[in-house]
């Protein structure tokens, strides 16, 4: 006895629980945000040509017994600014960097900034974060001096300071964040039996440009796969380009290959406008805020998102994805600002970042584009598709209010999903593609044998075939 065939509806039904799933299981296995292990303090180093910046990290509690300035986790920030000059000197006499041969560096100290208080399971915990910029004199290199440093580990003796190198063009090292993927090189801590601090000599290899571009490459290629919002805008535009628009309605499809020169179309423009709005930000050197940036690219998500539910410009998503292009490259260039780069690095870092985000762009829509064809050629796509869209929307709005400073859960949500960005690409279109072989292999199943048509049993149905039969008598 045959099995009767999965409809539709309930392999939709599957999808969409298995979607559900893993999406809850990713979610779940987010990684909670850690406070700080343990109260010492970090140095985090940008290796530049002409100078190196440095982010100190402080624990308010420690810091303010060692420096006799008061700050703690009820610290306001007005507080804070009357006591900045004073923090300052402080470091000030306690941040000495030399050459190896003894001549001192210039010392700038710059922003000063308390994070907010978190609750530990030893009591509330507060960092005092300040940075500062370190130029050899004249002669000097970067690469290999010594880091004169006894802040709080003078008074508190059981402190110690971590040292990591967050940025080094030259070596490859480009973390984009806050030090995660930094490298540690040293360790700051007084000797109990002198009761002294030797200072920490940093010698760092020579390092190259191929070094340098590579890992800019990597960056590129990382930052498609973390940004969600580019990838999820582009994906949104593309799933309508298979269909026709009729009276302001997705009516009917094209065939295959006029889909996929669409989708070419689109994701080319896409790049061509995100590369130049890169190329100028970033030699223009334009200090233009992120808000407004960010919540741009989140209204291109949600103008998507309407657009694959009801045809806002048919035919046309290629000179849209162009337009909104040009933010989400703004949005890129925020990146390669933040490292102070040289002229000749600059250049160099904006071949490579771009060719790793055009390479992983290209390779994500080549995995999709099978799964977008097939999908448009089932019955009641419709559903999937608003389906999808609606979900878009709902993100993009969310991120659209957040990021004009109304927190909410929508944006949050959106945002832990966001870290898991490659897992579910993966997953639900590899989810799509077989609920669509599957939906067409099972109906293919539901119809049965084709039989060859009994041409004496149909001709004595007709009246015509009882009058020629009379004829042959």
């Amino acid at each position: 006895m045959s099995r009767p065939p999965i409809s539709l509806s309930h392999a939709l039904r599957m999808l969409a629980g298995i979607a559900t799933a893993v999406t809850a299981a990713l979610l779940l296995a987010a990684p909670p945000a850690a406070a700080h292990p343990m109260p010492h303090s970090v140095l985090l180093l940008d290796v530049h040509e002409t100078s190196v910046s440095v982010e100190l990290e402080l624990p308010v509690s420690d810091f303010s017994r060692a420096s006799g300035i008061e700050l703690d986790d009820r610290t306001t920030a007005r507080q804070l600014a009357a006591r900045r000059a004073v923090i300052r000197r402080y470091l000030a006499a306690h941040v000495r960097p030399t050459t190896l041969k003894g001549k001192a560096w210039t010392v700038a100290f710059g922003d000063v900034v308390l994070n907010r208080a978190e609750q530990t399971s030893t009591g509330p915990y507060r960092e005092l974060t300040v940075r500062a910029t370190l130029t050899p004199p004249a002669g000097g290199d970067t690469r290999h001096f010594a880091l004169g440093y006894d802040a709080v580990v003078h008074q508190v003796v059981t402190h110690t300071v971590l040292v990591s190198i967050r940025q080094d063009w030259a070596t490859g090292h480009v973390a984009d964040g806050d030090g995660g993927s930094a490298t540690q090189v040293g360790v700051i801590r007084i000797d109990t039996r002198t009761m002294k601090v030797t200072p920490l000599t940093i010698n760092l290899e020579t390092g190259s440009v191929w070094s340098g571009t590579y890992a800019m490459f990597r960056l590129g290629a990382d930052h498609i796969l973390e940004g969600t919002d580019h990838l999820l805008f582009l994906l949104i535009l593309l799933l309508p380009t298979p269909l026709l628009a009729s009276r302001h309605r997705w009516r009917g499809t094209v065939d295959a290959k006029t889909a996929m020169g669409r989708m070419a179309r689109t994701t080319l423009a896409f790049t061509i406008g995100h590369s130049l709005a890169l190329a100028l930000s970033a030699f223009g050197k334009l200090d233009i805020p992120a808000q407004p940036v960010e919540a741009f690219i989140a209204f291109s998500i949600l103008v998507g998102a309407v657009h694959a539910i009801r045809p806002l410009f048919p035919g046309h998503e290629a000179v849209v994805a162009g337009f909104f292009g040009l933010g989400h490259g703004l949005a890129f260039s925020f990146v390669l600002a933040q490292m102070h780069l040289s002229t000749a690095q600059l250049a160099l870092s904006l071949a490579g970042f771009n060719l790793g985000i055009e390479a992983m762009q290209l390779l994500l829509v080549l995995l999709a584009m099978p799964s977008l064809l097939l999908l448009t050629r089932l019955p009641r796509t419709a559903v999937v598709r608003c389906a999808c869209a609606a979900l878009t929307a709902v993100a993009a709005l969310g991120w659209l209010l957040d990021r004009l400073g109304l927190a909410n859960p929508v944006a949050r949500a959106a945002d832990s999903a966001g870290t898991h960005t490659s897992e579910l690409f993966v997953v639900l279109t590899g989810a799509a593609v077989l609920a669509a072989l599957w939906t067409a292999v099972s109906r293919r199943r539901g119809r049965g044998p084709v039989r060859a048509p009994d041409t004496s049993e149909t001709l004595q149905r007709t009246p015509r075939a009882d009058f020629a039969l009379r004829n042959r008598r």
